[in-house]
């Protein structure tokens, strides 16, 4: 008996340390430099997200936040190196829902579970997705788009930041219910699709309000219908698909913050708290506002919560499109 009480003894006085250690871990995070992967190239709509996050999380705790693009694989490069890292609060992740909750459906072959093995610390950025052309597309609207595309019998084609993207499929998904014959172009993010976008080397796209907005307001693209419920109030002329004829299409983008699975709950909830700081300040709101976004910010359970059911959401979209990538 004195044997078992005095091994319960330890076992309690091992779980106060262990305790005390990530109370601790806490509450001293960070204690050095935090790497934020972007697994998406420069200027894209996460890194549009991730820049002034890390900006406001280094001026706010005294320690440099580095952004870390890493593209490539459709974002499963970058977001699988933050699954491996340590789970120290020092390198996080912020990408769009892809690599997240639709290639786990859309890739034959993936070396990780981003749902067992990535931490969601919260969402930060949801917007509606654009359908946009180059000006040389003789298309002014829906109805003249489908009717050009129909005319090229199968050769016309359209870009997409990447195989997968939320872009991609709602694409597939206009396709679909347009009964469109189209070949998908994909890229290596929303920057060099645009950048091909814009010198007409592909005719038309989808893309976030994030990204294309500068190529509307400039008039380089003309875009065609808007992916959400209502109306973007940043672009008030550009009506709904619902609107345009095709209501099966409504479709958002959204970014988020993750660590890697092992980080303590302490810790992500020290992450989370100090994030929601940084988008409740002027320079977040200001990108909240460019990019038509409402304030997403959300406690790590609930974010958690959203994450699953877009998971399930979108494996429904890729089996319905028959989309896959080896």
């Amino acid at each position: 008996m004195r044997l078992l009480f005095g091994t319960t003894k330890q076992f309690a006085f091992a779980l106060a340390a262990s305790a005390f250690s990530l109370s601790a871990m806490a509450q001293n995070w960070p204690d050095s430099t935090v790497t934020v992967v972007v697994p998406w190239p420069p200027g894209g709509p996460s890194d549009i997200a991730a820049r002034p996050l890390a900006k406001g999380l280094t001026q706010g705790l005294g320690q440099t936040f580095v952004i870390d693009n890493r593209a490539g694989g459709g974002g499963n490069i970058g977001t699988a190196a933050v699954t491996r890292a340590q789970g120290d609060g020092k390198t996080l992740l912020v990408t769009s829902s892809a690599p997240i909750v639709i290639n786990p459906s859309l890739y034959k072959n993936m070396n990780f579970d981003p749902l067992k093995e990535l931490a969601p610390v919260t969402n930060l950025l949801r917007v509606p997705l654009v359908l946009v052309a180059h000006p040389s597309v003789p298309a002014t609207n829906l109805k003249e788009l489908m009717a050009h595309i129909q005319s090229k019998k199968g050769q016309f084609s359209f870009g997409s930041s990447g195989n997968g993207t939320p872009q991609h499929l709602t694409s597939e998904l206009f396709a679909a219910a347009g009964k469109l014959q189209m070949t998908h172009v994909p890229y290596k993010g929303s920057a060099p699709a645009i950048s091909d976008l814009l010198g007409g080397h592909i005719p038309i796209m989808f893309d976030s309000t994030i990204a294309i907005m500068p190529h509307i307001k400039s008039g380089k693209v003309r875009p065609i219908a808007i992916s959400s419920a209502k109306r973007s109030p940043m672009l008030p002329d550009v009506p709904t698909f619902a609107e345009a004829g095709l209501p099966a299409i409504e479709s958002y983008a959204w970014y988020g913050m993750f660590a890697p699975a092992k980080t303590p709950k302490a810790v992500v909830a020290k992450i989370n708290a100090e994030a929601i700081k940084v988008m409740k300040g002027p320079e977040f709101q200001k990108v909240l506002a460019d990019t038509g976004s409402d304030f997403v910010g959300d406690t790590p359970e609930n974010f958690a919560k959203f994450v699953q059911a877009e998971s399930v959401r979108w494996s429904k979209v890729v089996k319905d499109s028959g989309a896959t990538v080896d």
